[in-house]
């Protein structure tokens, strides 16, 4: 039986917004290693889930889609970043903390 885990995707190492991290993801995890292959070497498997990413809006959406379709899953729940916005000048303060 596949398994899947619901989280909230993080954001990339290049990405300065908040773009693509409001929505949650449900990825399965992989069903058996990947094992080589004979001939070229590289990695591969059977395993066709392991490519199947689905967004719902909702914690609640993902939840209900598994629910439905009997797939068993676990809710990885993250912490929100809270930014404090400053401005520009607030780089040259007298006062600031370095």
């Amino acid at each position: 039986m596949a398994r899947a885990r619901i989280s909230r995707p993080a954001r990339s190492a290049m990405q300065q917004g908040q773009a693509k991290t409001k929505a949650w993801m449900l990825e399965f995890e992989p069903a058996s290693a990947l094992r080589p292959d004979n001939l070229m070497g590289w990695a591969g498997g059977g395993d066709t889930n392991r490519q199947v990413r689905l967004r719902f809006a909702s914690q609640a959406d993902a939840v209900a889609y598994c629910t439905k379709h009997g797939i068993a899953h676990d809710i990885a729940t993250g912490h929100d970043r809270v930014v404090k916005p400053k401005s520009y000048a607030d780089n040259f303060k007298w006062d600031r903390i370095a």
